[in-house]
Parts: structure tokens; sequence; C-alpha cells
């Protein structure tokens, strides 16, 4: 199935929610990066999910658990979270930089604030339609 034959509100609601959930998630491991900060050969995660994205979009398959059955709902790329194993910041083997960690804190709200924001924006047109403009 391609992404065409997907309706576009749909398909725009489906983007919000999956970037919502990875805006979730994304939340929590840096939360959890922060809190282990000072832990001895901890290792930092990150969550990858606007990556895995960009590679569905341009082949646009339906995943399903047997090749018989059909989903209701198609996904639009994969949250995944992966340790970061490459660098050690510090001699003690820890490889979180707290100043990073707050940075995509901080970017990573501003995420999630702006995709509630669409989200909501698109309920109140909806309602609005649906109520006849308020008359």
């Amino acid at each position: 199935m391609k992404i065409g034959n997907i309706p576009e509100d749909r398909f725009t609601y489906q983007l919000i929610k999956q970037g919502l959930d990875a805006s979730t998630v994304r939340g929590k491991v840096i939360a959890n990066n922060i809190a282990n900060f000072n832990t001895k050969d901890y290792k930092r995660f990150n969550v990858s999910f606007e990556e895995t994205l960009n590679d569905e979009v341009d082949n646009f398959k339906m995943k399903t658990t047997n090749e018989k059955h059909l989903k209701d709902e198609p996904e639009f790329g994969e949250i995944s979270v992966k340790q970061d194993t490459s660098s050690s910041m510090r001699e003690d083997g820890n490889n979180v930089d707290l100043d990073n960690e707050k940075v995509n804190q901080a970017a990573n709200t501003l995420m999630y604030n702006a995709l509630v924001s669409q989200a909501n924006s698109r309920i109140t047109s909806a309602r609005y339609v649906i109520t006849g403009g308020g008359r």
C-alpha cells in the first residue's frame, strides 16, 4: 500500500500520534540518562524515530504479523531505543553529557508541545465543521 492511498487526514493524524509516542519515549530516555549521570560505566541511550520514518516514507509497506492479516492502523516509523557505546565522556566510563541531555530535553519538550498544538488544532477544526460553524 502506498502512502498516497491513505486519506490525508488519517495519515496526518497517525503521524502526529506516532510523533507524540516517540516524544514520550524520548522524554523518559533523556530523564533516565540524566538520572544516571553519576553512574559508573553507564552508557547513554537515545531514541530513533525520525530516521526510520524517513526510510519508511520512501518505501511504505504495511507491517503484519501474518501475511494473511491486515492491520487496521498503518504505522509510519518504528520507535527504537539504542544504547550509545561508542565513547566515554569521563574516566569512569560514563558517556552522559549533562549539557547535551538538557538541550535534548528542551528540544523534545518543544516538539511535544508543537505536536499537541497540531492535534488540538485538528480536533478544533473537526468540531467546528461537525457543529456547522457554531450555528
